[in-house]
């Protein structure tokens, strides 16, 4: 039951949680489709489209296929153990556009928690990351990024880890400024209440994308007084 590939993500809480899902028109725990919040009309489909594939989340290593010689029991059980002595933290939140697209950011960049427990999950989880084909590396378009992004790239796969971090629940695809500035005032006016509380961070997930296209579907929950809670996913993760 390996599945393509698997993600570290941080999946919210409630009430953003019930809201992104139905903005996003998919609920990644169960796969279900969703109608849009109540009251509000569906977003158009190029807004969503991508951010729905991968689910409601907020990235703490990026998707990668399973490296020889690991399998998804065994990173079950890593990250079983990585969330032990974790402690929950909050996260103040705000709507923003962030290069090019739309989504839920910290209001104060600098959040220590959050940046040691991204770059902790980076380096824990290295050792299952398969080494990225060159098709996957062109996707990330490197020849876009800054240096130290590109850097970043070639060694963890990724470009926006460790200094190039920035934590955010990506709510839209990549729009155009009139795209950006008419999905921020629908956002605004529907979900601005939502952020007056932070985001509770008590807990990481893994996400599985099941075969190549396939939407990601959450596997397991993981808190970090020990409990789990299985996703539509959990068989990935199985002996």
């Amino acid at each position: 039951m390996t599945a393509h590939r698997y993600a570290i993500y941080l999946s919210p809480d409630e009430p953003l949680l019930t809201f992104g899902n139905q903005w996003l028109g998919r609920d990644a725990g169960s796969g279900a489709r969703l109608p849009a919040p109540e009251g509000m009309a569906p977003p158009p489909s190029d807004w969503v489209r991508a951010p729905a594939h991968y689910g409601l989340h907020a990235t703490l290593k990026p998707p990668f296929r399973l490296a020889d010689g690991t399998d998804g029991p065994m990173l079950d059980a890593a990250v079983r153990g990585f969330v032990q002595g974790l402690a929950p933290f909050g996260a103040p939140l705000a709507l923003r556009a962030l290069r090019g697209f739309v989504a839920w950011c910290l209001a104060d960049a600098g959040l220590p928690e959050m940046q040691a427990l991204a770059d902790a999950c980076v380096l824990a989880f290295e050792r299952f990351r398969a080494p990225p084909s060159a098709e996957e590396l062109a996707r990330r378009k490197p020849d876009q990024l800054t240096g130290e992004e590109r850097r970043m790239l070639d060694a963890w796969g990724y470009p926006y880890v460790f200094g190039t971090f920035v934590f955010h629940i990506t709510l839209t695809g990549m729009l155009d400024a009139a795209g950006q500035a008419a999905a921020l005032e629908r956002l605004g006016a529907a979900s601005g209440r939502l952020l007056e509380t932070p985001l509770h961070v008590d807990g990481i997930s893994v996400f599985v994308q099941p075969a190549p296209g396939d939407d990601f579907i959450v596997a397991r929950h993981y808190g970090f007084d020990g409990s789990t809670t299985d996703g539509a996913g959990a068989a990935h993760l199985a002996a």
